[in-house]
């Protein structure tokens, strides 16, 4: 049974569309997504709420306030709230490279204004307490390794920019860290660009669990490696040593967090490029200990709870479909989500 009561417990609504599309399986709509997450409880418990992804098919990033009106009802009838909203910075959904021309960076952070003033929006319509605008760089690895430091020095201007406008908004940013982001594909250039744009109180980092432990991995970052590149998985604390370590550097700047499991292996579908790949809690491949990892991120130095986010979100980007149709998958997250609150959390 759960006994804390927070960080509240949502579940991403990005999974049914990132890696679908006609080159990979078909969307699931954000009323079966809303369905799926509403009908699940594990022992009387169910999710707090949900991350929603600012993008067509789901939330129209132009949604009007009768539109916003009408998500805040959808939400409030199935018991859910609204937490963190992904701005849909990246070429393909009307962003542009932050470390792009001026126009590029102009159209990215025109899609942070917008998505910011969704978040204000659904604040004032009192279905959203909590929860940050995350955004990453929309700039592949190979275009930013042409020149790593001038390129830098482009996203932090972009990103400071972007501070400005969420400031505006009474919002705060989140960057994603992912091995496919260019400036953001390594725990250590993360935090080297975190430092840059020097906005802690706007800018902090978004910790996915599954992402970040191919940090420790060096994929695409071999110089940033804290594991060998021969390294034996079932030396689980020599991995939790390392985990520990390079979520240390990250934790200070760490304000939005995602619960994941990762199998030691990356996954590219659709348009999307490779990237931690996550999998199913229950995953016999799955290299994490789930519960253990979270408090890496969830605890600080003293060991106790930093409480530095108030919601909790599972992440499970590119499930096969038959995976997220199952009622029984969203029982088994909630139930690793419980147990990490319940190790992590406070009342």
């Amino acid at each position: 049974m759960s006994t804390n009561a927070f960080p509240a417990l949502h579940n991403a609504m990005w999974p049914g569309l990132v890696g679908k599309g006609p080159d990979s399986e078909p969307p699931i709509d954000l009323d079966t997504m809303l369905d799926l997450t509403a009908a699940a409880r594990v022992d009387g418990v169910p999710f707090d709420g949900v991350d929603l992804f600012l993008s067509l098919p789901h939330t129209d990033i132009d949604s009007s306030d009768d539109d916003l009106a009408a998500l805040a009802e959808k939400l409030a009838a199935k018991s859910l709230r609204a937490g963190s909203l992904v701005a849909p910075v990246w070429p393909p959904t009307g962003g542009g490279s932050s470390m792009g021309s001026a126009e590029e960076r102009g159209r990215f952070l025109t899609q942070v204004k917008k998505a910011c003033r969704i978040g204000s929006k659904l604040r004032d319509l009192k279905i959203r307490s909590y929860g940050v605008i995350r955004i990453d760089s929309a700039a592949g690895v190979a275009d930013w390794a042409h020149d790593p430091e001038g390129n830098n020095k482009l996203i932090a201007q972009t990103f400071g920019e972007a501070c400005n406008i969420a400031v505006d908004s009474g919002e705060r940013l989140a960057a994603e860290g992912e091995i496919c982001w260019g400036g953001m594909h390594s725990w250590r250039r993360n935090v080297e660009l975190l430092e840059m744009v020097g906005r802690p109180a706007t800018l902090g980092f978004q910790a996915d669990m599954a992402h970040t432990m191919l940090f420790t991995m060096g994929y695409n970052a071999p110089e940033d490696r804290l594991l060998p590149d021969d390294f034996d998985w079932r030396e689980t604390e020599r991995l939790r040593e390392a985990y520990a370590e390079m979520a240390a550097a990250l934790r200070p700047w760490t304000i939005d967090f995602h619960v994941a499991q990762n199998d030691g292996t990356v996954k590219g579908e659709g348009s999307h490029d490779k990237t931690g790949r996550h999998c199913p809690p229950c995953d016999p491949n799955g290299k994490l200990d789930i519960v253990r990892d979270a408090g890496a991120w969830l605890r600080g130095v003293d060991g106790q709870p930093t409480r530095a986010v108030q919601h909790i979100c599972w992440d499970g980007c590119m499930f096969p479909n038959s995976v997220m149709m199952n009622p029984k998958t969203w029982e088994d997250v909630l139930r690793v989500m419980i147990a990490v609150r319940e190790a992590h959390g406070w009342s």
